[in-house]
């Protein structure tokens, strides 16, 4: 089964989706504000992914925390960051449950399902 993970009003998510769409590719879309995130599936994509890449530092939430906070992140902090703040998440992570790509590239997501 395959799932994209993000939140919908993503420019990015909008691409990945129209992409799928144009490929007709089914995949079910997990919202994280709406469909929640659990800790085991954010730490699934941090083993898979890594926090350093999973962890979104260019977005507003992220450039809104103190210096302390940047400066001393690490990979608990970062993913208790994720959970308390989903939108800090790359996007999107797709996932076919064994293998985990993230963001939207055409030419990765090709390779992806070739």
């Amino acid at each position: 089964m395959l799932t994209l993970y993000g939140i919908p009003n993503c420019d990015t998510i909008k691409k990945a989706r129209r992409w799928l769409a144009d490929q007709q590719i089914d995949a079910t879309f997990h919202d994280y504000r709406k469909d929640g995130l659990e800790r085991e599936l954010l730490e699934t994509f941090e083993a898979n992914l890594g926090w350093e890449k999973l962890l979104n530092k260019r977005g507003t939430t992220w450039r809104g925390l103190d210096d302390e906070t940047k400066n001393n992140i690490d990979r608990d902090s970062a993913i208790e960051l994720m959970l308390a703040h989903p939108a800090m998440i790359k996007r999107p992570v797709l996932s076919d449950g064994k293998r985990y790509l993230l963001g939207f590239s055409e030419k990765d997501w090709q390779a992806f399902f070739a």
